[in-house]
């Protein structure tokens, strides 16, 4: 037996079943249950954001994109009618792809939609949460939205939940139009509001950092420099092309300095920009795996125990570094 949503309005002391629903009105995923959950996400969960829509993915637009307090992506997927059991293989696939979304890729999809930094997001929406400290894009969500639900569908969901701890769920709208001609959507979700926050907290995973440099030779340190700084990566070609020249010029560079250099370099638009990439390059320097980058890339704290400064090339690697980089322009 598949679960439905179903609601009566009461008329003058007596029920009388509302049967409206969005196919009947004509109401469309893309153009109207989109627009109102985007309007709106906590219709579908707490502490999460939409902050792209109908984005593309290796297997077609995915209709909504979202992320939550402990940087989870979430794949949002949308019938304006029941639910099948091919909506949570077709979730799937986009999910798969997002695992392999880097948080540039994840900032400019942002940026496109909201107008605004994948930071600046999370700060408005999470004060409490920095940029820098938060693992993004370690682990997917899958939110499945209509009307109903086939039984097999429900069934799976569970099973993926309880067995396995995948982070899925499905909610159920109901669309209500009054005979006065209101407008309004109630919702069930198949996984409680609290078992679903309780499996995201307990998946919540925080990326190794550290401020330790690596202890490599030099011959092992000049192959893992240069994988790095030959990825198409945005971060590592933004430490390639700016934060290492500007380094190699100078003895010591402030982060307000470098904000200036990202701009003459043309690879920020503006300083607050600059200061977003920078944010960027300071989780990669940051992170524990990194431990090359600060065998080579010295920094300080002046300022805020969470925020690099004064940044600086150790003497001893200059000169491999200029080689790198020459080898790498030569490609």
């Amino acid at each position: 037996m598949s679960t439905e949503i179903k609601t009566w309005q009461i008329i003058d002391g007596k029920l009388k079943a509302v049967d409206s629903n969005l196919i009947q009105e004509n109401k469309t995923e893309q153009y109207d249950l989109e627009t109102w959950i985007a309007s709106n996400p906590s219709i579908i969960g707490p502490d999460l954001i939409i902050i792209g829509r109908q984005v593309q993915t290796r297997s077609g637009p995915l209709d909504l994109l979202g992320i939550d307090k402990t940087g989870n992506l979430i794949v949002i997927e949308l019938k304006r009618d029941r639910l099948p059991r091919e909506a949570l293989a077709q979730a799937i696939d986009y999910a798969s792809d997002l695992s392999d979304w880097d948080i540039d890729k994840i900032s400019e999809i942002c940026q496109k939609y909201k107008e605004k930094s994948l930071e600046d997001i999370l700060n408005e929406q999470f004060p409490d949460t920095s940029l820098e400290n938060l693992s993004i894009n370690e682990t997917q969500r899958i939110i499945l939205i209509g009307f109903a639900i086939d039984s097999s569908l429900e069934r799976m969901i569970n099973w993926l939940s309880d067995k396995y701890s995948v982070n899925i769920n499905a909610i159920l709208l109901n669309y209500i139009k009054t005979q006065g001609g209101d407008e309004l959507i109630n919702r069930t979700s198949i996984i409680s509001e609290e078992v679903e926050q309780e499996k995201i907290k307990r998946r919540k995973f925080q990326i190794p950092m550290s401020d330790e440099p690596g202890d490599y030779d030099e011959v092992k340190l000049r192959k893992l420099l240069k994988k790095y700084l030959s990825q198409n990566l945005y971060s590592s070609k933004r430490i390639r092309d700016v934060l290492l020249p500007v380094c190699l010029e100078k003895e010591k560079i402030t982060r307000e300095e470098l904000k200036e250099e990202f701009v003459k370099y043309g690879e920020a638009e503006n300083i607050r920009d600059a200061g977003y990439f920078l944010s960027l390059i300071s989780v990669q320097i940051g992170m524990k795996k990194n431990d090359f980058l600060r065998q080579v890339l010295k920094y300080e704290y002046p300022n805020y125990p969470w925020e690099k400064d004064n940044y600086s090339i150790d003497g001893q690697y200059k000169e491999m570094v200029k080689e790198i980089l020459n080898e790498l322009k030569s490609k």
